[in-house]
């Protein structure tokens, strides 16, 4: 096992991982901005090193800067966290290349299914159903506008190299095609450094499921069942929730088999999420996260296993300590992204946070580097918090949901929190009765009252 590992990410999954840390007995170092100086994580951390100024450029993405910072506080390995180069096939091989382990899969496996094309054809070769689409990327607006024909529109132009929502725009007929190839190269080229995109036939409001996996490389390959991450706004999440409401046993059963058996031929060896949509009838892989997700504690709460543990071990050369038989799912589980931003529009609202009350109890889980007195920097993501309710059934994790949210206080910055309230008590998604383009359309209709 490792002596001391350092943490290339920030915020609360920074915080996330040193717990995990703590636990096995691991020293750990973080390596932060000038932005991030006084952040909880810091703080928490045997050790920091400041690797450059609020520019992500200039520090968390700055790879010299981050090898250079494990090295010479002599740490074994180095855990890329959950953004930044957590996904960086490059990265994953300098720091292997210097002597220290990378707690993520192969630079191979980040390499094929980090790039959208490589991956789908990967996720085809290994069995799992796609959508129809490009078999690559697509050269110009003209390939778009005769790929387009063929399949039908609606369809979807999407980032090769990125995710998040980022480089991806829906094109409902040939007029618009050119303005949405424009945009979505541009976003893509900002976001990625890389403005190549290929097309997908559009599944309308479809249902978005992920499968969480662990391998350890030797053949030992388990699921930790599936999260259902359709609420979102502008293609990026905010709710999720585990078991899905919306899934068939036996869609579930036949997703998580195609989803293992293809982890067992990659010989795949970390955490990592395969993505599907689901109309109702057949479900197709999108994508595929070779690192841990957002949204990976509800997980974590119906099974009871520390998914960043098993990537630690994993990283040091151990097997998986436990088999699928070993699994046991238990209760439902709900996640929310407390943003800080607007609820109304979801503007950013950086700022000083005067007072800060986590949701607390039976069944709650606050993952939050807040405190009062903290300044939100306006540099990085607006995530900061993730409310996490578990229950015995997903009425009861609904009710907890709303006590919790009730309980929460964040004065001095406005976020995301009204909105949670107000899908906690709406009706539709009592019921389980929601898609993609669900948060959207209730927004528009002026169904979600903010009052609530």
């Amino acid at each position: 096992m490792f002596e001391k590992i350092l943490i290339a990410g920030r915020g609360e999954s920074a915080l996330r991982i040193l717990r995990s840390c703590r636990e096995l007995g691991i020293r750990t170092v973080v390596a932060h901005s000038e932005a991030d100086e006084l952040a909880m994580h810091v703080r928490f951390s045997d050790e920091s090193v400041c690797v450059g100024p609020a520019d992500a450029r200039r520090s968390y993405l700055d790879q010299a800067a981050i090898i250079s910072a494990a090295m010479v506080t002599d740490a074994d390995a180095i855990h890329p966290g959950i953004g930044f180069l957590s996904e960086n096939a490059d990265f994953a091989g300098k720091v292997r290349a210097h002597g220290m382990a990378f707690v993520g899969p192969s630079e191979e496996h980040i390499r094929v299914m980090g790039d959208k094309v490589s991956a789908r054809r990967e996720a085809a070769r290994l069995g799992l159903p796609v959508v129809p689409g490009s078999e690559g990327v697509v050269g110009d607006v003209g390939e778009a506008r005769g790929l387009a024909a063929e399949f039908g529109y609606p369809v979807l132009l999407k980032a090769s190299a990125g995710g998040g929502g980022r480089g991806m725009q829906v094109v409902d007929g040939e007029g618009d095609l050119s303005r949405a190839w424009g945009v979505a190269t541009a976003e893509a080229e900002a976001a990625f450094g890389d403005g190549r995109l290929y097309l997908e036939k559009l599944v309308k409001n479809p249902r978005h499921i992920e499968v969480q996996v662990l391998g350890d490389g030797a053949g030992g390959v388990v699921h930790l069942g599936e999260r259902d991450c359709s609420i979102q706004r502008r293609n990026q999440k905010l709710l999720e929730e585990t078991p899905s409401p919306g899934l068939a046993a036996g869609v579930r059963e036949r997703m998580t088999e195609l989803s293992l058996g293809a982890m067992r031929e990659m010989g795949y060896g970390s955490a990592g999420t395969l993505e599907f949509v689901y109309d109702g009838a057949d479900f197709y892989f999108i994508e595929m996260n070779t690192r841990l997700q957002v949204e990976h504690p509800i997980t974590e709460a119906v099974t009871n296993i520390d998914i960043v543990r098993e990537q630690i071990r994993i990283a040091s050369g151990e097997r998986l300590s436990f088999r699928q038989e070993d699994v046991w799912f238990r209760g439902h589980a709900i996640e929310c992204r407390i943003n800080a931003e607007r609820a109304t529009d979801f503007l950013p609202s950086p700022g000083t946070v005067h007072s800060y009350h986590p949701a607390g109890g039976l069944g709650v889980r606050m993952d939050s580097a807040l405190y009062s007195g903290y300044t939100i920097p306006l540099h990085y993501d607006s995530l900061v918090a993730k409310l996490v309710v578990w229950g015995y059934d997903r009425v009861h994790a609904i009710a907890r949901l709303e006590r919790a949210l009730g309980e929460l206080v964040v004065d001095g910055v406005e976020t995301t929190t009204p909105l949670f309230r107000a899908i906690a008590a709406d009706e539709e998604f009592r019921r389980g009765e929601y898609d993609t383009g669900w948060l959207e359309r209730r927004r528009s209709e002026g169904g979600l009252s903010l009052d609530a």
